[in-house]
């Protein structure tokens, strides 16, 4: 139930034009300082995982590996996502205390 809370705030996000979508979107979003929170897809390879990984705590951005590729995608009404970029403040906080109240639940 919890996935897809997280899941429906991020096509919210996307409706608001408040992703960033895609390894380059969202490689230049965490850059030029305006990602607030990163998804990447944990069916991703372990090259995407590891760039932002390293990225993400170079620049300071949050990161969560969550959900998988068609999920992710699907969530934002797009194809395939391996990874997208949450640009707006309030919901890159709803959607780390979802995964984090998820985390505490398991």
């Amino acid at each position: 139930m919890k996935q897809n809370k997280i899941f429906s705030l991020a096509g919210l996000a996307m409706k608001a034009g408040k992703v960033a979508s895609g390894e380059f979107a969202t490689e230049k979003a965490v850059k030029s300082g305006l990602a607030r929170l990163v998804l990447v897809a944990e069916d991703a390879s372990d090259n995407t995982k590891k760039m932002f990984a390293n990225m993400c705590d170079y620049y300071k951005v949050p990161l969560y590996f969550y959900g998988d590729k068609e999920t992710l995608g699907a969530a934002i009404g797009r194809q395939y996502r391996a990874s997208l970029a949450l640009t707006d403040e309030g919901f890159a906080k709803a959607v780390t205390k979802e995964i984090e109240k998820m985390k505490i639940e398991n």
